[in-house]
């Protein structure tokens, strides 16, 4: 069974708007420790956090509903993988 740790890449990067770049499972965490109550609660960052924790198998899914999560608040171009 695959382990994640921090280092682990993501199934591919991530590029935000501000210029950041989500490449690691350690990324993915700091970032997703930085949302606010209001977007925790919102159900698209619930998939992504849901599946982000539940299966290290699981982590090409789980980069996309980041992905996915991250482009609904309009913090990454809605074009690429």
């Amino acid at each position: 069974m695959l382990e994640l740790e921090k280092r682990s890449p993501l199934a591919f990067p991530i590029a935000l708007k501000n210029g950041r770049t989500l490449a690691t499972v350690g990324d993915a965490a700091d970032y997703l420790s930085t949302l606010n109550i209001d977007q925790r609660e919102r159900g698209y960052w619930k998939t992504a956090i849901n599946n982000a924790m539940r299966e290290p198998g699981y982590l090409k899914i789980a980069t996309m509903n980041l992905r996915s999560a991250l482009v609904y608040d309009r913090l990454v171009d809605d074009v690429g993988p």
